[in-house]
């Protein structure tokens, strides 16, 4: 990307200055256009790239050519008054032109403002919705978003609140702002299908400042569907954090549901900590209704209400003995001193006791996490989570069960905390590294190139390998940090090779969350650009699931597309183990594919399998895509893989990971 074109990106700003701009070279040649200039002269922009500025009438333009070194030349703005330009649809009008010279890799351009839009066409809303959006801007927080749900605009009362900068936020997805639960997921998703079908939304909202703090807004978001014009959104927000923190406060003094008149989460996080403080044990039992989306959309506020009623009932009446609260719309969680088969007795006494409302039996059942202290978790967050985790895996069974973690699940659970916490520390101290493995050539025996593959070994959790790392990283979102981390140290290691003649193509690995940046094509090229690196050096590994989500999501395909056009490879990587897709083998820009390494395992052991390998390697072949096989560890496995006419192999009995120095030093002995 040039230097021009990262300035136009970073400044998406100019597509809402309510003038058309023209940008032309010193020559007079159109370089780019502002959408109110395609649609005011009815143009596309890479149609007239190249072409003397056309939109003035071409008999009266004379006029202005004595002008045109004065302008080029020019260190302040110049003003040309009564130019006569011709609109797309063939009638004329005068307008103020005015042209400001600026530089960009040592070329000057021209930025040509026409103080016109399209309010000067007759018969255009323009003028209208410009006054409405004057009114909006000074009264409301306002954001506007285009067809992808990318920040395009944020007025000063958002940026004041929310601590953002137009750098910050601009070219952004509507993710930005919002937090990461699955709460906050959901409302999204909700907020997105909305505005896709032409709707109004209006609700509250949970939003995150750049600092990390949460605020609350009444937010109502409009579709702005004009004809011959792109969809885009408008976001009006009020800020409501303080009648929310009001509520919420009235909320904790009271400990009280409304609905139910069991005890609120509040009230359940104080009995805990105390009964912790006095060392009591107890088991903390969390209950999440099945279904409960379902049999809400079959009934009416009403009957919902009267369905919580009547669980809790139920609730009160076989847990007499033990403290009770709700936690949320369809989730209850309790502290008692019963035991596990107690426990589990509930899901029989509700199919002993079944709901009716209005004569009809409700089919409710229960998710049940049982999780006891201080035998499995010691704090009130850690109960929490441990049984969020357990809901979730008897979800995925298929929900109506009571159960809890075993010791190896907790145990689990404790680790994947501590890394969570140490990793912030080791991401703050820059402790990670990045190791490198070698692909050798099948046919010539060279090094064709080497993944990089980070690794942390940490005072506290020790060695965190990459399968343990990742998905946690992945999870919490700091797998953006780490991503950032290995492309600025891959670029810097590619520099310093490069400077001593050393050949080498790198591979790195990225997920699915990094590419949801939209500025994560530009940050390939900057470090790329900042080094000297050759990109045609480097190689983007994605997975079988990165590429599925990747068809449905046209930014990150389409940031995809511009770094192949740049030289950067992409390789799928981990093939065979998720869901193999011909279309985005089509649709995505893939050079090579790599075989698992759990596969490759299997190859000496069935007849089958070695026909499956061979019939991926025939596959890839077929599709012109360099084969790699990973995990590759005795001989056996070597030869085979040759006989099957595989490309490429990586694994233990070629080289271990190792450091930038041990690799050099490797390829000397090899």
């Amino acid at each position: 990307m040039s230097e021009l074109q990262e300035l136009l990106a970073d400044n998406l700003v100019f597509n809402h200055i309510p003038f058309p701009i023209i940008i032309m070279d010193e020559n007079g040649q159109t370089v780019w256009c502002s959408r109110h200039a395609e649609r005011v002269f009815q143009i596309e922009s890479d149609s007239v790239k190249g072409q003397i500025n056309p939109y003035m009438n071409p008999e009266k333009a004379a006029l202005y050519k004595c002008s045109w070194e004065k302008m080029i030349n020019s260190k302040d703005p110049i003003r040309l008054e009564d130019v006569e330009v011709r609109l797309g649809n063939g009638t004329l009008t005068y307008t103020t032109v005015v042209t400001k010279v600026f530089k960009s890799e040592k070329e000057k351009f021209i930025l040509t403002i026409f103080e016109m839009d399209e309010a000067q066409q007759a018969d255009s809303p323009a003028r209208e919705l410009e006054s409405l959006r004057d009114g909006l801007d000074e009264s409301f927080m306002m954001l506007y978003f285009d067809e992808e749900f990318l920040i395009t605009y944020a007025n000063p009362h958002f940026l004041k609140l929310s601590r953002w900068t137009p750098k910050r936020i601009l070219g952004k997805p509507i993710w930005q702002m919002f937090g990461d639960t699955e709460e906050d997921h959901q409302l999204i998703e909700e907020l997105m299908e909305t505005l896709k079908k032409g709707e109004v939304w209006n609700g509250e909202a949970k939003k995150v400042k750049k600092d990390g703090e949460f605020y609350w807004v009444d937010l109502t978001a409009i579709p702005m569907i004009l004809t011959g014009a792109e969809t885009y959104y408008i976001f009006l927000e009020k800020d409501i954090t303080e009648a929310k923190e009001t509520q919420r406060h009235l909320e904790q003094i009271a400990f009280i549901d409304s609905v139910t008149g069991l005890e609120n989460r509040h009230r359940l996080e104080q009995v805990v900590n105390e009964f912790i403080e006095e060392r009591k044990h107890f088991s903390f039992v969390f209950f999440d209704i099945d279904h409960f989306y379902t049999l809400r959309d079959v009934s009416n506020s009403d009957t919902e209400k009267e369905l919580l009623i009547e669980f809790t009932k139920r609730l009160r009446m076989y847990f007499s003995d033990s403290l009770i609260t709700r936690t949320g719309l369809h989730e209850f969680a309790l502290v008692t001193p019963l035991s596990h088969w107690f426990i589990e007795g509930f899901l029989a006494y509700l199919q002993q006791h079944p709901i009716y409302i209005q004569g009809t039996a409700i089919p409710l059942t229960v998710s049940g996490a049982v999780t006891r202290y201080p035998e499995d978790q010691q704090t009130f967050v850690h109960l929490m989570k441990a049984s969020n985790a357990t809901i979730k895996k008897i979800k995925e069974r298929g929900g109506s069960a009571i159960s809890a973690l075993t010791a190896d699940d907790h145990e689990r659970l404790n680790r994947k905390a501590l890394i969570e916490r140490r990793l912030i520390h080791a991401l703050d101290k820059k402790n990670l590294e990045v190791l490198y493995q070698p692909q050798i050539n099948l046919k010539t025996g060279d090094v064709e190139g080497v993944e990089a593959l980070v690794r942390w070994q940490d005072t506290e959790a020790g060695i965190v390998s990459p399968d343990e790392l990742i998905p946690i990283a992945e999870e919490n979102g700091m797998i953006h940090e780490i991503g950032k981390f290995v492309i600025e140290t891959v670029c810097r290691q590619l520099k310093d090779w490069g400077s001593r003649d050393i050949p080498m193509n790198v591979s790195i690995n990225s997920s699915i969350r990094e590419f949801r940046d939209k500025d994560m094509a530009r940050l390939f090229m900057e470090h790329l650009t900042i080094n000297g690196c050759d990109a045609n050096r480097l190689t983007i590994e994605i997975t079988e699931k990165f590429a599925l989500e990747a068809e449905a999501e046209h930014s990150i395909v389409r940031q995809m597309k511009q770094l192949h056009q740049k030289g950067i490879s992409f390789s799928l990587d981990d093939f065979g183990t998720g869901y193999a897709s011909f279309r985005y083998m089509l649709l995505l820009p893939i050079s090579s594919l790599k075989i698992d390494k759990d596969i490759i395992q299997s190859i000496t052991q069935q007849e089958k399998m070695q026909k499956l390998i061979n019939g991926m390697i025939q596959f890839g072949k077929s599709l012109d895509l360099q084969v790699v096989a990973e995990g590759v560890e005795t001989k056996e496995q070597l030869e085979l893989l040759r006989v099957m006419d595989c490309d490429s192999i990586q694994g233990y009995i070629t080289g271990h990971p190792m450091t930038a120095n041990e690799l050099e030093t490797w390829m000397k002995n090899a």
